[in-house]
């Protein structure tokens, strides 16, 4: 029998506001809104997806929200006792089967999976998205997701480009919302604590070791003991850009700089 969640834990409370801040700030959701929160079986997704449904139940605005999972195939994979919590929050669970599992381990070849298992899964949930008349795809990424994606692309990409709060994608057919884009992890595995709801290990990515973005992750976290507000600073730079101050020759036009014409004040002979 899936535990019940407590919407009214203060932790929840205070996610719940900061997803509806994310909702309203980038209108991410509108009526008759058709939403397929695509969950993993982890904290993130799963937070999202039932708080979610508590927005849903005291919005002023009508819109529809269903679950979708992949079923890739690992070894082990069950995802029978989340279902059933899923479903005790009130939301159908879409199960997609997908052998992505084989193709990785194949492909790999020793290399770390997330970059090709995440190319996959991207794709085969926009298909699915989009064949199913889903008119917005809630993704399970938070704050610290966005910050260590954004040091990422600086340090190993050369590109200043983090995760955004909300994306059309490359073919026009799918719109992608991250409200959890103003939520800390360190809230999320608090509250996955309090509630104690059922997750599914990923025994792919998950398993292995030197993963850049858990560098990444440790660098912050590390540096966080100095600087406490430091993946609100980070954040905030991202909404706070100039370009003039950058080296973006396509976002500014340096070569064409000029000073302004000076104004010779009238002198009296």
């Amino acid at each position: 029998m899936a535990q019940a969640v407590d919407f009214e834990l203060p932790l929840a409370v205070k996610i719940r506001k900061q997803i509806v801040q994310a909702l309203n700030d980038f209108n991410m959701i509108e009526d008759g809104d058709r939403v397929m929160v695509c969950v993993s079986g982890g904290k993130d997704s799963s937070i999202l997806l039932a708080l979610l449904t508590e927005i849903q139940r005291k919005s002023q605005r009508s819109f529809h929200v269903e679950a979708a999972i992949l079923d890739q195939k690992q070894p082990g994979f069950d995802a029978t006792n989340f279902k059933a919590w899923v479903e005790s929050l009130g939301v159908k669970l879409h199960v997609i089967e997908k052998d992505t599992y084989s193709i990785v381990k194949e492909k790999s070849k020793g290399a770390t999976f997330c970059s090709l298992c995440s190319r996959l899964r991207r794709g085969i949930l926009y298909s699915y998205a989009h064949e199913l008349g889903f008119t917005k795809m809630a993704l399970g990424h938070h704050r610290d997701d966005s910050v260590h994606t954004a040091l990422l692309n600086m340090f190993y990409v050369g590109t200043t480009s983090a995760m955004p709060a909300k994306l059309l994608s490359d073919d026009g057919r799918n719109i992608l919302v991250r409200p959890l884009s103003y939520v800390s992890e360190r809230d999320l595995e608090e509250l996955a604590e309090q509630w104690a709801f059922p997750i599914i290990p990923c025994n792919l990515c998950g398993s292995q070791d030197g993963l850049k973005r858990q560098r990444i992750k440790k660098l912050v976290r590390d540096l966080e003991k100095e600087i406490p507000n430091i993946y609100a600073s980070i954040q905030t730079s991202m909404t706070n850009v100039k370009t003039s101050h950058l080296m973006d020759q396509e976002l500014y036009n340096f070569k064409e700089l000029k000073t302004l014409p000076s104004e010779l004040p009238d002198v009296e002979i």
